[in-house]
This record gives C-alpha cells, sequence and structure tokens, in this order.
C-alpha cells in the first residue's frame, strides 16, 4: 500500500468517519503525486457518493466544459487531483446538502497535498474552498473574490459551483463565461502541456 492508500485507510478508520465507514461508504478523492491540478470543490453529493466517483453529475459536465477538458482527462489523476472540503455526502438539509463538516479539510488536506509536490495550479470551486485557502478575503462575496480573479493568478482561480442551479448568478455575471472561463482553459491547457480548446 502506497501513501496514499495509507492515508485513506486513516481516513476511514478516523472515529468522526465511523457513521459513513459503517454505511459502506469511501472518502472520495483523487489524489497522485503526478497531479498537476488541484480542484477544491465542498462535498460529494448523492450520486457522487454512491458511484465513489467525484463530480458525477450535470455539475461535473459543466465544469469539464469550463476547463476544456474531457471526462476521460479529467479523471487522469495524473493530471488532475480531487480534495472535497469534506470526503463524505454530508446529508440533506432544509435548503439543499448540509456544509462540508468544519474541521475535516483542515486535518486532511495537508497530509494529502504533501504528497502531490507538482501541483502547479488549483481551481477552488464554491464558498467553502474560498474561505479555507483564501482566509484573508472570509469578509468578500463570493461573487467579488471569483471576479477578482486575476490577483491569484497563476497558482490560483477561485470559481463559483457549475451547478445548473447557479444559473442566475451567472445570467447576471456573463464576464464569467466571457472573460474568466478562456483565460482559466488557457491556465489548465499550460499545465497540461497542450493548447486551450476553443470556447
Amino acid at each position: 500500500m502506497d501513501a496514499f492508500g495509507r492515508l485513506r485507510e486513516e481516513i476511514r478508520a478516523h472515529p468522526g468517519n465511523a457513521a459513513f465507514t459503517a454505511a459502506g461508504w469511501e472518502p472520495i478523492f483523487t489524489a497522485s503525486a503526478a497531479a498537476r491540478i488541484l480542484v477544491v470543490g465542498q462535498a460529494p453529493g448523492r450520486r457522487a457518493q454512491e458511484s465513489a466517483i467525484p463530480w458525477d453529475d450535470a455539475s461535473g459536465a459543466r465544469l469539464f466544459d469550463w476547463l476544456g477538458v474531457s471526462e476521460a482527462e479529467f479523471r487522469d489523476p495524473e493530471r488532475f487531483a480531487m480534495l472535497p472540503m469534506d470526503f463524505y455526502y454530508p446529508g440533506r438539509g432544509t435548503g439543499g446538502d448540509l456544509p462540508p463538516r468544519p474541521g475535516f479539510a483542515a486535518r486532511w488536506h495537508p497530509p494529502l497535498l504533501a504528497l502531490m509536490p507538482r501541483i502547479r495550479l488549483t481551481l477552488l470551486i464554491g464558498r467553502y474552498a474560498h474561505q479555507h485557502y483564501l482566509p484573508e478575503l472570509r469578509r468578500s462575496t463570493l461573487t467579488a473574490i471569483v471576479r477578482d480573479w486575476r490577483s491569484h493568478l497563476p497558482g490560483v482561480v477561485p470559481l463559483v459551483h457549475p451547478s445548473p442551479l447557479n444559473f442566475r448568478w451567472q445570467a447576471r455575471n456573463p464576464w464569467f463565461v466571457d472573460e474568466l472561463v478562456p483565460e482559466l482553459r488557457q491556465a489548465v491547457a499550460a499545465q497540461l502541456g497542450r493548447d486551450a480548446s476553443p470556447s
């Protein structure tokens, strides 16, 4: 078992994850020492948890399009690592899925990232990822953080969640698709060693 496998076993065995392990759920993340791009999301949805495949839904399809990559490229662990803020589906609340558990990313992201020295581009998707990795902007709105994406280049790009439910936000912020997405595709392509996909 390699270092990633040992960490996966530690996550399964941690008392805080006992209920998920007892239910037969796997921690949902992808990691490899060769990965160049890190995708930090919120937490797996129910479908992703059941299939054990990150971004296994309509949000994933939209994310592939934003990045200008095929699903096969996205799922290649030597290209993309995926560390959500919680590796387990948190359950359903009154207004949608519950948020990631506090402290989960702080506990498990550092040892995993220490095994991935080739990461050169980090995509922070959604408010929880922004708050954790850009704590100095905790008081800023999601829109303000994403609108100022150029200030975080070349190593980080903050993004809104690609959920179809965010269509109103995208309609109010056409600059996201017109300006940010083309630059995002270029940044991703540069790390993958190829030309950016056309818009």
